[in-house]
């Protein structure tokens, strides 16, 4: 039987990519049954009935998958966040960070519209840029008409799928934009990608950009931590994870504990206070949130 991945959903149909053709599927009605449904991403076992149609017959095991947008297999997430207009805001890309840690995606830190920073406010930035960098993040700083952005995003782009998160207003589109004319695409394809126009049907597809796979999704605009546990957020800060085998209690929620490698380390700057302080935000927001039955 022959596995593909579904590159495209539309309209009920599973646009399934094997050996350069996209074979144009539906799922089993078992799938329905079992409140199951095939994602774009998804790597998937087929039948072929007629020149081009089939029927997916299996889902392999995802490595990861979102509801909004619906993709699975993700290897990795571009964070688009504007410095100015709207300003730079490190609690919502923490926010960012913690989720896609969560999911397992590789967090990418593009910031754009560097152009508009005047000179304390650029410097004040590339601080930010640096901590983030020693955290282990890689951090893009865009400028308006950058004639070298290509040269950065495609090596990150190569070999992965990806997909683009971020607030509204930031430059997610300005940013597809600049990386799908390597395509050749046609203005039109563009906006389509882009969910512009009335009429645009709004669905995911993966691209082939860079020599790797971008979904062209309008993207997400909000995390929220309804799926985590409180034991689990602080595996989501690396530069926790790092040194809290050190902390003298087992399972320590570096809050109240004594001995905590965690507050030692914001002791000395070794670990940023404003992160320490989202942590224990976000550790409040879990534990106040309404039992799920």
């Amino acid at each position: 039987m022959p596995t593909g991945q579904i590159r495209k959903a539309l309209s009920g149909y599973y646009y399934v990519y094997d050996n350069d053709q996209l074979i144009q599927c539906r799922g089993r009605g078992v799938f329905r049954n079992r409140g199951e449904s095939p994602l774009v991403g998804d790597f998937v076992d087929y039948t072929v009935e007629g020149e081009n149609d089939g029927t997916i017959t299996v889902i392999h095991e995802r490595k990861n998958s979102l509801v909004r947008p619906p993709i699975a297999n993700i290897d990795q997430a571009i964070l688009v966040f504007s410095v100015k207009e709207p300003d730079f805001n490190t609690i919502l890309l923490d926010r960012f960070l913690v989720v896609l840690e969560s999911f397992h995606i590789q967090p990418i830190i593009c910031l754009t519209k560097s152009d508009l920073l005047d000179e304390k406010m650029e410097l004040e930035l590339l601080q930010y840029k640096k901590e983030y960098e020693q955290i282990g993040y890689t951090v893009l700083m865009t400028y308006k008409d950058d004639p070298k952005f290509d040269e950065k995003i495609a090596p990150i782009l190569s070999g992965k799928t990806t997909v683009l998160a971020g607030q509204s207003g930031v430059g997610k589109s300005t940013l597809l934009n600049t990386i799908l004319p390597s395509l050749n695409l046609k203005t039109g394809v563009i906006s389509d990608a882009l969910g512009r126009g009335k009429h645009t049907t709004r669905h995911v597809e993966l691209i082939e950009v860079c020599e790797g796979l971008l979904a062209d999704t309008p993207g997400f605009s909000s995390f929220e931590f309804d799926l985590m546990e409180k034991e689990e957020l602080s595996s989501c800060f690396p530069e926790f994870v790092e040194i809290q085998d050190s902390c003298k209690f087992r399972g320590c929620m570096h809050v109240k504990e004594p001995k905590c490698a965690v507050k030692e380390a914001i002791e000395v700057g070794d670990i940023k206070e404003y992160r320490y302080d989202h942590y224990l935000q976000f550790l409040n927001e879990i534990m106040d949130r309404k039992p799920r039955y």
